[in-house]
């Protein structure tokens, strides 16, 4: 079986990889198009990508816990929820930064020019570690995926996919992500359908694949479970703040056509196939628990207890591949946008030829302690919480300055480093113990995620207030972020000056 995993992957990589490459040999490239492809996707090529791109192997893995372990169809339910939530969002503030700057390429670039340089590194660097973890977490699961259907080596299921999805990403950029994504739509949608009637199938119909669970546990089944309504409610907090970070939405967002592209293609990917599919892969680790089996590896757990025929280990083979690849080439050249627009504010006279080249190099760099990672089988789950706590305590002072126009660079960055620090103080050890001993909430990661959103709302809003009575404020002109160019236009960074005064 282990042979036959291999050939799966590597032919599904192989064929994905060959039809981007061919796609972009028919592009002309150039640094914008690369990072940007501006304008370029309509609703049917937005909506796919947004689906494939939003959907990686995290689905097999996450949803099928939350339904096993953390409180069943309520839980569930609210990951689903935040999950679509995480993506809906960008229906509303897509349309607005595309407005208030229609030449950006990203949040980074807006934090820059709308408050300065020091929240811009903030913005960054929260960024960055969303996306790398976000990337070997990917690679990861699908590395243990295939591990534990197969016993195939983690390193070389991680190497194969890594260099497949590098080849073709290094070359086309986003253009080639958004082919590709359209092209995985159209196998995982189907793919994950087939993997769930087989499923049911296999167990004996639909009231053989819940029966059990109903009579064992119907805690799991309640949506009145407390724990799963509260797990629920974190996730919303956390994906929702972390997916803001996300490089790759926001590329998306500057290549739809028009607002009206936008907003269908943002809304329907969330409503009418993201929220579906977080359910329905959540029910297989449901319909597991029957077994005893729980935890992220419930659904392919349950697929050796069924003993399912070869051809259905094949196809979630291939549905798993096809999933991690289209994550993995949104996260990379997510990526490489913002090492562009790094070389570029520091070194704005470099020729725009050795940027790409550079940035391709940065990729690549970025790529091997994620492959790293994913061959040693290390978890990731805390990584993932960390990031999420540093973003839901940034989240809301950086989109704030979308619509006011009085919040400062001074006040965004105190306000998401005391939200940050807020969460932190009942943020769990890695052991998922107190990290502060004794503290009411410590260790609660509704608490903690709960505390950095709130008191980085409350600072930044309080903090604008009293600038407002005693005179300080200064209002900022949005025109500022209009005049920002493409980097086909400018050979230079504009000059934003220094960071704004409190308001």
């Amino acid at each position: 079986m282990g042979a036959l995993a291999l050939v799966v992957t590597i032919a599904t990589t192989a064929v994905f990889t060959l039809l981007g490459l061919l796609y972009v040999s028919r592009q002309q490239q150039d640094l914008e198009s690369y990072t940007t492809s501006r304008n370029s996707a309509n609703t049917r090529a937005l909506l796919a990508t947004m689906v494939a791109s939003g959907m990686g192997a995290w689905i097999l893995f996450a949803p099928p816990e939350a339904a096993s372990v953390m409180g069943g169809l309520s839980a569930l339910v609210g990951y689903a929820l935040a999950s679509a939530l995480a993506v809906a969002f960008f229906a509303v503030l897509g349309p607005r930064l595309r407005h208030l700057m229609p030449q950006g390429h990203s949040l980074t670039e807006y934090a820059r020019h709308r408050y300065g340089k020091r929240m811009y590194w903030l913005t960054e660097a929260i960024t960055l570690f969303y996306m790398f973890v976000y990337l070997a977490a990917e690679l990861t699961a699908i590395a243990k995926a295939l591990q534990l259907l197969a016993n195939v080596p983690l390193g070389a299921t991680a190497l194969v996919i890594m260099v497949a999805v590098l080849i073709y990403t290094l070359y086309g950029g986003l253009s080639a992500s958004i082919y590709t994504d359209r092209l995985q739509f159209f196998v995982v949608i189907p793919l994950l359908l087939v993997a769930f009637v087989a499923a049911v199938a296999n167990l004996g119909g639909w009231g053989a694949a819940t029966d059990p669970v109903l009579q064992s546990t119907p805690e799991l089944t309640s949506l009145a479970n407390p724990d799963g309504q509260k797990f629920g409610l974190t996730l919303i907090i956390a994906i929702v703040a972390a997916e803001i970070f996300n490089q790759g939405n926001w590329q998306r967002i500057y290549a739809a056509k028009n607002n009206a592209v936008l907003r269908r293609s943002f809304l329907g990917a969330a409503f009418l196939f993201i929220l579906p599919m977080v359910v329905i892969a959540g029910l297989l680790g449901l319909f597991a628990t029957q077994f005893g089996i729980t935890g992220d590896t419930a659904y392919f757990a349950l697929l050796q207890q069924l003993q399912a025929p070869g051809w259905l280990l094949a196809m979630v083979m291939v549905l798993a591949v096809s999933l991690v690849m289209s994550s993995m080439d949104t996260l990379l050249n997510g990526m490489a946008s913002l090492f562009t627009q790094d070389v570029l504010q520091l070194r704005p006279q470099t020729n725009r030829q050795r940027v790409l080249n550079l940035s391709r190099l940065l990729m690549v760099v970025a790529a091997l302690p994620a492959v790293w990672i994913a061959s040693q089988g290390l978890s990731v789950l805390y990584l993932f919480f960390v990031a999420d706590l540093v973003c839901a305590g940034a989240v809301f002072p950086l989109l704030w300055g979308l619509y006011s126009r009085r919040i400062g660079g001074t006040n965004a960055l105190v306000s998401s480093i005391l939200g940050i620090a807020a969460g932190a103080m009942f943020f769990p050890k890695p052991d998922f113990s107190p990290l502060i001993a004794g503290l009411p909430g410590g260790g609660d990661l509704l608490m903690s995620f709960g505390a950095a959103l709130l008191v980085s709302t409350v600072i930044s809003l309080v903090w604008n207030e009293i600038a407002f009575f005693t005179g300080t404020t200064d209002r900022f002109d949005f025109k500022r972020l209009q005049a920002v160019q493409t980097y086909s236009d400018s050979p230079k960074p504009l000059d934003v000056g220094q960071p704004l005064p409190l308001s």
